[in-house]
């Protein structure tokens, strides 16, 4: 089904909403949600990562959205089975919003099925090995000259150095973390990240917390390649592919961090024409 590129992660719910992109998202409903709070302090790592999520089941997909403490409790999920994607897409609380165009986009084509999708395993292994391997596949998705300023929003420390065997010199930016791994300051204000960046990387989350619109907007003005890492709204990133985001590593739930086994990822890249991102 074709429909115009959004610019915006409202201007992609209108959408959907309106039917553009497949059903009635009224006549698709929740089958199960979950409110998921997890800690990682990884092996050698003095940095414990506080992580709160929202799941939906929407038949065989699971849309999610990763949200900051205190922003929606448990008890949201007491009434959530059995409600129509419509009706959540309309939330007051982007987490939930952005959890349903999730399942939504997922449910109408699943990253296994698509195409243009490059699929990545994670292997089996501990917390350290897979996020060493997860972290790895998001950086080889970059094309950086040695020397290449990498605005990172969103800071997880594998991914720090990651960007830095591959040559690129990481700028930090996260709400929560003050330092990386190695001591290096991460700032809390995206900007100061941006603006001397040569390519941006992002995580999903910056769909729930109102950044991802203003790092898209930045980066389509600039002509700089934004990769995104999404366990977040994997698929409505998977949306502006070719519209501003240059890349996509999409890891839909089950997340490396909730398994031992080996678990499929799945990378986009935008198609190529004369040398531009299309």
């Amino acid at each position: 089904m074709s429909h115009p590129a959004p610019q915006t992660v409202a201007e992609l719910t209108e959408a959907v909403l309106a039917g553009a992109h497949g059903p009635d998202p009224a006549e698709l409903t929740v089958t199960s949600a979950f409110w998921l709070y997890n800690t990682t302090r990884l092996a050698g790592g003095d940095v414990t990562y506080h992580n709160h999520y929202l799941l939906f089941r929407v038949g065989d997909a699971f849309g999610a959205c990763s949200f900051e403490a205190g922003e929606l409790g448990p008890e949201f999920c007491e009434n959530a089975s059995g409600q129509p994607l419509a009706k959540l897409l309309r939330h007051e609380s982007a987490p939930v919003r952005t959890a349903a165009l999730d399942a939504y986009l997922a449910r109408v084509r699943p990253h296994r099925d698509a195409p243009d999708a490059e699929r990545v395993m994670l292997p089996t292994g501990t917390p350290e090995v897979r996020a060493e391997a997860r972290d790895a596949a998001v950086a080889g998705l970059l094309d950086i000259a040695p020397g290449a300023k990498v605005a990172l929003i969103g800071v997880v420390n594998p991914l720090v150095a990651a960007i830095r065997e591959r040559g690129g010199v990481c700028l930090p930016c996260d709400l929560n973390l003050r330092a990386t791994a190695w001591g290096d300051p991460v700032t809390d204000d995206m900007t100061e990240v941006l603006a001397p960046a040569d390519a941006v990387v992002a995580t999903g989350m910056t769909l729930s917390n109102g950044t991802f619109d203003l790092i898209l907007r930045h980066c389509v003005e600039h002509g700089t390649p934004l990769t995104v890492y999404a366990q977040s709204g994997s698929a409505v990133a998977r949306a502006f592919v070719g519209s501003g985001v240059t890349a996509l590593n999409a890891e839909p739930f089950t997340f490396s961090q909730f398994s031992a086994d080996a678990t499929p990822m799945y990378r986009y890249r935008a198609a190529i024409e004369d040398g531009a991102a299309a």
